[in-house]
C-alpha cells in the first residue's frame, strides 16, 4: 500500500534535492527512503527503480532549464542571446549542481518524449536566427554553442578555472565573442 503523501512527483523533487546536496551518484532508493522513513522497497509504488528516478530528475531538470533559458532569450539577438544562453546554464549548474548532471543522462524513449530535450534545440535555433545561417551550418552551429556552454559549464562547477588569471568572466565574454564571430563568418554569403 502506497504511503499517504507519497507521489511520483513527490519522489522525483526530493530525488532532484538529494541530486544537488549530494551528487547525482548520491541518489539511490535507499537514501530517499531514508528521507521518508519508508523503507526502500515501497518506493517500487511509484518509480520502477534508480534508472527511472534518475531519468525522471534529468526530465525535471530539463523543463527547469528551458524554462530559464527561454526567459534569458527573450528580446535579445545575436552576442547578447547567445551570453544570456550561457549565463542560464551556468547559474543553474551552481543552484543545481545534481540536476545539471542529470541533463546528460541517456533517457529511454518515454523519458525522452516527456523531456524538455527538443525545446532546448528550438532554444539555441531562436538564439542563432538572427545569424540567418541555413541547414546544415545551423545544425552544426547548435552543436557547437552546446558543446561550448556544457564544456565551460562543466569546468566551472569543477573549479578549472579558479585560480586562474585572467579571470573566468573575461575569459566568458572572449568565448561569447568567439561564437559571435564564428556564427556571423557562417552566415555571411561566401
Amino acid at each position: 500500500m502506497p504511503r499517504a503523501g507519497l507521489t511520483t512527483d513527490v519522489l522525483t523533487r526530493a530525488a532532484a534535492e538529494l541530486a544537488d546536496e549530494e551528487g547525482l551518484g548520491g541518489v539511490t532508493l535507499a537514501a530517499l527512503a531514508r528521507r521518508f522513513g519508508v523503507k526502500a522497497p515501497s518506493l517500487y509504488a511509484h518509480v520502477a527503480g534508480e534508472r527511472d528516478l534518475k531519468q525522471r530528475i534529468a526530465v525535471l531538470a530539463l523543463a527547469e532549464l528551458a524554462d530559464l533559458v527561454r526567459d534569458a532569450i527573450a528580446g535579445r539577438s545575436g552576442r547578447e542571446a547567445i551570453d544570456a544562453l550561457g549565463r542560464a546554464h551556468r547559474d543553474y549548474a551552481v543552484a543545481h549542481p545534481g540536476r545539471h548532471a542529470a541533463t546528460t543522462l541517456p533517457l529511454d524513449d518515454d523519458a525522452a518524449a516527456a523531456s524538455a530535450a527538443p525545446h532546448h534545440a528550438a532554444l539555441s535555433r531562436a538564439v542563432l536566427r538572427s545569424y540567418g545561417l541555413s541547414e546544415p551550418d545551423e545544425t552544426h552551429a547548435v552543436r557547437l554553442l552546446g558543446a561550448t556552454v556544457r564544456g565551460w559549464t562543466d569546468l566551472q562547477l569543477a573549479g578549472g578555472f579558479a585560480r586562474s588569471r585572467p579571470s573566468a568572466e573575461r575569459s566568458w565574454r572572449r568565448a561569447v565573442d568567439g561564437l559571435d564571430q564564428v556564427f556571423t563568418a557562417w552566415g555571411s554569403p561566401v
